[in-house]
């Protein structure tokens, strides 16, 4: 995977002009420094060469002061640039997680089923915490280093050109074996994160499934598996510390040689008289200077290893686009909504077909009880009504509009949907049930609880709707979890409401108790009920049983209840609880 010039001058673009003051000062701030840099070894030369000479006191004195007075001030400027980069680069990389964060929920559940939770954090965090230093410092600091390299070869030619020419010479050689070493590391860098990535989704999918794991006496399993990945990430690691450790010593190598070529040159310049002792000192501590900027080149060069891994990986992520894209707009109806799947057929990617031919109607206002086994393609009938998928054929409408000529907002705004995994957050119950909408009122909020038949339940909770849930909704109940997200669905208001066996984790208590919101929910609006139990289609008024994706049977309630031959009197007769497991 390479990454052009192009790509990174665009990316830091992108995230840097909006910053452009503190990166100004940033830039300022860093080239200060350099100029001190260059001034202090003179002020040294200019002391020594004055006390060999047996210069005033006051002279020493008020170079002594001058060096003391240069030396506080680069570290107060040192203090300003390390703030200023990290005040940039954290800016920078946070809003590229913003951006890629985004990106990624746009993204098909297709794109998301192939990758674990662990695996994207990673991919959105990870990635780009490499990549801070890139946008703080890096082109800044190399710019800088190279001017403070310029400086010091220009201020060595004006002492003797000699020394110059021979330490130009060197750091010509030096830039030409780091610009050719470069690259050595990126593929093993890329390599690391994609390992570190594998690891981490590894670890929370088994902690996800911790009480299974435990329950089924797993444990050792999981942990072979972890060693297994571990290993994987250790020896991707380990030659990624190698490959940067051989960097290392190339670069140390290379230092060596340039101070022996400074002091050979220095000390025969001395010996002639061509230099003073202070010129001496002047020599070494630029040769010391000419070692600092190239081994900050190379440690830069190392971030832009991890960066251009990181942006490499940011890259492919951007660069995979969502299949499910918006449609040019549509006005539904308001109130209850028609629901139409005209011969549709659909599979999952390279998967068998789950619907086939699939064909019905359900007019507005009406319920419809959706039957099958396992398998039958129920829940596919509702991933395609939110269009998480598009069917391979055929066509679903929703209020007469077909589903890809709706923006998703227009469509997923007006269905709502109720199952047995309710998924809360860490926050009070307000933004639980508005989704963090500021823009709903708490009137609003109490209006449906109290249309809900659910004041009496808000008003038990020690904060109200101040109060705040744990992780996952920690401090509810699983009935109360329900009851929270019926009325989350009925404050979105949708003209089609879904219910996937809402209630089958509540106890006879808690059910009998939401069958009142139940109504209320339905009430002026079409309603698809998929159903694993008997009583939950009593309040259907057409049912729909599907058969390995093929309509088995459908028609009014009543009506096939009534009919002996029909195959929903059969699972009535026989105990739908025990046909349909």
């Amino acid at each position: 995977m390479t990454t052009s010039l192009q790509q990174y001058r665009d990316l830091l673009a992108k995230y840097l002009k909006p910053q452009w003051v503190r990166v100004g000062l940033l830039a300022f701030v860093l080239l200060g420094i350099t100029g001190l840099q260059l001034a202090n070894p003179q002020i040294v030369r200019f002391f020594i060469d004055t006390a060999m000479a047996g210069g005033a006191l006051d002279a020493l004195v008020g170079a002594a002061l001058i060096f003391l007075s240069v030396a506080l001030l680069t570290q107060l400027l040192q203090v300003a640039a390390t703030f200023l980069g990290e005040n940039v680069g954290w800016t920078a990389t946070n809003n590229l997680r913003v951006d890629l964060a985004l990106h990624c929920l746009r993204l098909d559940l297709a794109f998301h089923k192939t990758r674990t939770p662990g695996e994207m954090i990673e991919r959105i965090d990870g990635d780009v915490d490499a990549m801070s230093r890139f946008f703080s410092q890096f082109v800044i600091q190399v710019v800088g280093n190279m001017l403070l390299l310029l400086g010091v070869l220009v201020a060595l030619f004006i002492e003797d050109w000699r020394i110059g020419l021979a330490l130009t010479l060197f750091t010509v050689a030096a830039l030409f074996v780091l610009s050719r070493i470069r690259n050595m590391a990126v593929p093993a860098m890329t390599a690391q994160r994609q390992a570190n990535a594998e690891m981490f989704g590894f670890i929370e999918e088994r902690l996800s499934g911790l009480q299974d794991i435990r329950a089924n006496g797993a444990g050792a399993h999981v942990m072979r598996g972890l060693y297994r990945v571990m290993q994987g990430a250790y020896r991707t690691g380990r030659k990624a510390w190698a490959t940067d450790g051989a960097m290392w010593g190339i670069t140390l190598g290379m230092f060596s040689v340039g101070h022996v070529i400074a002091f050979a040159i220095s000390a025969y310049l001395f010996f002639t008289g061509s230099i003073t002792l202070g010129t001496v000192y002047l020599i070494a501590q630029y040769t010391d200077m000419l070692r600092r900027p190239l081994d900050q080149i190379t440690e830069q060069l190392k971030d832009f290893q991890k960066a251009s891994a990181g942006i490499g990986r940011v890259r492919e992520l951007f660069g995979t686009h969502a299949e499910i894209v918006d449609g040019t707009g549509v006005t539904f109806p308001r109130g209850p909504l028609a629901v139409e799947f005209d011969s549709v057929s659909f599979g999952y990617g390279d998967e068998e077909m789950v619907l086939h031919d699939l064909t019905f109607r359900l007019q507005p206002g009406r319920v419809l009880g959706l039957l099958g086994r396992t398998g039958s393609g129920k829940t596919t009938v509702t991933r395609l009504l939110f269009r998480l998928y598009d069917p391979a054929s055929g066509a679903i409408r929703l209020g007469g509009h077909d589903l890809r000529e709706a923006t998703l907002d227009q469509l997923r705004g007006s269905i709502g949907m109720v199952t047995q995994d309710v998924q809360l957050f860490a926050a009070s119950v307000r933004d639980n049930l508005t989704l963090f909408d500021d823009a709903v009122p708490d009137e609003r909020i109490h209006e449906a609880l109290r249309d809900l038949g659910l004041e009496g339940w808000c008003r038990t909770l020690p904060d109200g709707l101040d109060t705040q849930l744990g992780p996952g909704g920690g401090g509810l109940s699983a009935g109360e979890a329900q009851l929270l997200a019926f009325a989350r669905v009925f404050l979105k208001d949708p003209g089609l409401v879904i219910l996937d066996e809402a209630s089958s984790r509540l106890d006879p208590a808690t059910e009998q108790k939401i069958e009142r919101a139940v109504s209320k929910l339905l009430e002026g609006r079409t309603g698809i009920i998929i159903a694993h139990r008997l009583h939950t289609v009593e309040r259907a008024d057409e049912i729909l049983i599907l058969d390995d994706g093929r309509v088995r049977e459908q028609g009014d309630r009543a009506r096939l209840a009534m009919d002996r031959h029909s195959h929903f009197a059969h699972l009535l007769r026989a105990g739908m609880e025990e046909v349909l497991a």
